[in-house]
């Protein structure tokens, strides 16, 4: 199939991130291999209090100090003051059941070793636990036009796609109020698009990426409404209320009934088991609304 050349929006894949523990900070890559849950290991991994409910930083913004890389065999977690946790990837200890939003699911805890690292570091009781690759948790069919589509420990959908566009709108616009501009990070996308106009993304009815075993197609399907971890500083988990202040003064989206959105919620129509690559091209036709 030859790549189309006459769309509407055409660009690149500009950076590619992986979160591999949800809330904790992600880790940015080269390529990424593309499952129908979303890029290999992005939220495989969560971290629940003694109830078994999910963790973020909306109560505990320390966890975006907690660092991750991913090696052949293991994950190695990093955070000020604390020695490094080194967490097998093809180990679990056993059995548990967990909570993420609506969803109660079975999940793998990680032992004693990993709950006591993280009660440590955050404060309060925690076990670290991983998502049952035997369960279906599914996206929401109200949004995906009733195509079942599985996700692991995110939010509610496989990918969040961004573009550098819209990040330049948002970081001009906090400049003339007189504020730091900030970086990507804050959104934690998983795709960001570079090529295209600011929010270019919003209107995308299908993306085409270009790949040489065949291309690859990201649909769009929900804005992502915004909660407070923008406004987290990633690198030091203060917060300042610039970017959601910036953000409501332009981002109040109809679709949502008026919440503040930044980027899309998208899944994968094709190209499952497929590698996405920073330097792809990508081009999408436009829908207007």
């Amino acid at each position: 199939m030859t790549f189309p050349t006459d769309s509407d929006l055409s660009g690149t894949i500009a950076r590619l991130f992986v979160y591999p523990v949800k809330s904790c900070a992600g880790i940015e890559v080269q390529e990424a291999l593309l499952t129908e849950t979303g890029l290999d290991l992005d939220r495989a991994w969560m971290v629940v209090d003694a109830d078994g409910r999910f963790l973020t930083q909306r109560a505990l913004p320390r966890m975006a100090l907690v660092r991750p890389q991913l090696k052949s065999d293991e994950m190695v977690l990093r955070a000020p003051g604390m020695l490094a946790l080194h967490v097998a990837l093809d180990a679990v200890e056993a059995p548990a059941t967990v909570t993420v939003w609506r969803d109660t699911v079975p999940a793998w805890d990680m032992g004693a070793v990993a709950a006591q690292w993280f009660s440590d570091f955050l404060g309060q009781p925690c076990r670290m636990v991983r998502f049952d690759p035997e369960h279906r948790r599914l996206s929401s069919l109200e949004w995906t036009g009733g195509i079942e589509v599985p996700n692991q420990f995110a939010d509610g959908f496989p990918l969040l796609v961004a573009s550098e566009a819209s990040m330049d709108e948002l970081n001009a616009r906090l400049q003339a109020a007189g504020h730091a501009p900030v970086g990507i990070e804050r959104f934690r996308p998983n795709v960001v698009l570079g090529g295209v106009g600011a929010h270019d993304e919003d209107r995308v009815d299908l993306l085409r990426v270009d790949d040489a075993a065949g291309e690859v197609h990201l649909q769009p399907v929900k804005p992502c409404a915004r909660c407070p971890i923008p406004d987290i500083d990633p690198a030091t988990a203060e917060r300042s209320a610039s970017v959601g202040a910036t953000l409501r003064t332009y981002r109040q989206d109809k679709r949502l009934d008026g919440a503040i959105t930044f980027g899309m919620n998208a899944i994968v129509r094709q190209g499952a088991g497929q590698v996405l690559r920073v330097g792809q091209r990508v081009a999408a036709d436009l829908r207007f609304e």
